[in-house]
Parts: structure tokens; sequence; C-alpha cells
């Protein structure tokens, strides 16, 4: 079955190339079936490429899913139009009173910041709450996941040596995890911050769980009990060329980057990248739609529980 998107979303041209099974609004009218309801709060700052890298995970599984985009309205896009924004995004305040099988908090460049400096944290904060009982399993990514363990659980992010960059590996922390369910033993996800959390802050919180580390790059993924609130300290949906843009993006602004960690072959920006994290993507989420959303969500989605 397809992800639902909506009319003429730059993301479909891309979908339709790779062969992702995609529906839009129009044609979606007349399936008798109800589709997933997914919502996305991109807070990334090229808003069409993030659509797509989350389009393309979600899309390809046998589930029917209805994807809706917000983004805070405390913050005005630098690099997206306002045209596309006003014809693909819904504010927090348009769908509050509505009910979501699944929500995604993207990650954002903005690790320099106290939380509190973010000029859209309290809206952020409003819409965490609400997701608690309005939303029956919540994915945070990278900054995202930093966000939610804070102001959910007091957790703080800290301020590494240097910037998280490349391609690390991971293994798991345990058998059996839903999440995780045919992966291999190892598996490759990118990463790219400059903050992080620490295990032992994470340990001390009852009803968290880490389910995978790097040895490199830290812990990338915890749940809380039920698996309600997922946290991915990592960005396994990044395009192949994600971390070649950030790292040029950077030498143009003279910050002076390190190369990304096992990305470039013989570690050389001029080869283009070998991808190695594809296949765990597209699993990680199809896992998470199905055994978090799918197989747990009610039928009525007004009748799910307050986390």
């Amino acid at each position: 079955m397809p992800i639902k998107i909506p009319n003429k979303l730059p993301a479909a041209k891309t979908l339709e190339k790779e062969n992702i099974f995609f529906m839009t609004e129009t044609r979606a009218m007349t399936q008798d079936i109800r589709p997933l309801q997914i919502l996305l709060l991109n807070l990334m700052p090229i808003k069409i490429d993030t659509e797509t890298q989350f389009a393309r995970v979600l899309g390809n599984t046998p589930l029917q899913i209805e994807l809706e985009l917000i983004a805070p309205t405390g913050h005005t896009s630098k690099n997206t139009t306002q045209e596309h924004m006003l014809a693909f995004y819904k504010t927090f305040a348009d769908i509050k009173d509505k009910y979501y099988d699944g929500l995604i908090i993207t990650g954002a460049p903005i690790e320099h910041l106290d939380f509190e400096q973010v000029d859209y944290w309290k809206e952020l904060c409003e819409i965490m709450d609400w997701s608690t009982s309005h939303v029956f399993s919540t994915l945070h990514i990278c900054w995202g996941a930093q966000a939610g363990l804070y102001h959910h659980f007091g957790i703080p992010k800290v301020e590494m040596k240097k910037k998280l960059s490349g391609i690390y590996r991971h293994h798991l922390e345990g058998k059996n995890f839903m999440l995780f369910r045919g992966f291999d033993d190892t598996f490759c996800v990118p990463h790219s911050r400059y903050t992080t959390v620490l295990r032992k802050d994470v340990e001390k919180v009852k009803g968290l769980k880490i389910l995978a580390s790097s040895q490199e790059a830290g812990i990338y993924a915890i749940k809380t009990n039920e698996g309600r609130q997922i946290f991915l300290l990592g960005h396994a949906e990044y395009d192949a060329d994600t971390l070649k843009k950030e790292y040029f993006r950077d030498l143009e602004a003279g910050i002076n980057p390190a190369i990304p960690e096992n990305y470039f072959p013989d570690n050389d920006p001029t080869k283009e990248p070998i991808v190695s994290w594809r296949s765990c993507a597209h699993l990680l989420y199809a896992n998470w739609l199905n055994y978090y959303v799918y197989q747990s969500t009610p039928y009525d989605l007004k009748s799910i529980p307050t986390t």
C-alpha cells in the first residue's frame, strides 16, 4: 500500500523516479480503507529535502499512510519559499484538535542554542505535551530527540569536543527489540551533530530503555517502555549526498569542518559517497510503522490513551 501525500508535493517527482509507491490525495479519495495518519513536524531548514527523505522511508511499506506536514509558527523558514509553506504546511492550531497514529519530530541545526533560546521552543513544548494524548507513537530525530528527552525527562544535552559527522557502525544492546527486528548484528547510521546525551543520564530515568549504540557515536536509539515515545540520535533517513552537502556548505561558510568519517571513499571529498545505511533505514521505519503504530494504535484515534 502507498503513502498518501498532498497533490503536487515536490517529493512526488523524486519518489516516482525511485519507484516508491505513493498516492495523491485525489486518487486516495477512491480508497475504502483507513490509512495511518502520520504527522511530520519539520524543523529542518531545507524542508523539501526533508519531506522527500521521510516520504521515501515511510512509503516503502505495505501500509497506506496519510502524511500531513506542520512547521512552527514562531519561526520563518529562510531556505523554503513562503509559497511552498502556504501550499503544503499547516500550523499546530490547524491540527491540535485532531488525533494521529504517529508523529515524527525532525532534527534542527540549532544545537548551539540552549533549548529555551530557540524561538519556537514554547510552541514545540506545547506540541510535545499534546502528543502524549493525541498521538499513539512519536518518533524524535537527532535534535528533536534531545529536545524530547529534555522536555519529558529532564535529560540535558551535552556539547561534544568536535562535531560528530559521518557514518558509524552500531550494535544492539539486547535481543528481540521489535524496532530492530530483522537487523544484522551491526548496522550503519549517519550522524551529524555537535551535542549528545550521556548514558548515565538516560539510565537514571526509570522507563527509558537504550536499544542501540555505537562505540564512536554513543547512544543511538532509546524508547519508553511501551514504545509510545522513541528517540533516535542519528539520521537513518539521510540521502546519499546529505552529509556531502553539509560538508561543502560548512567549507563555504569558513567553518573548516572535518571530513565526515567513513563516508567518502578513501576519505576523498572529490569521490561520490557509497551508501551503507539505506536498507536499515527502510527496515527501521517499516518496523516502527508496523509494530509501534499499525498493530498497536486503536482504530478510533480518539481513544488513544495518554502516556
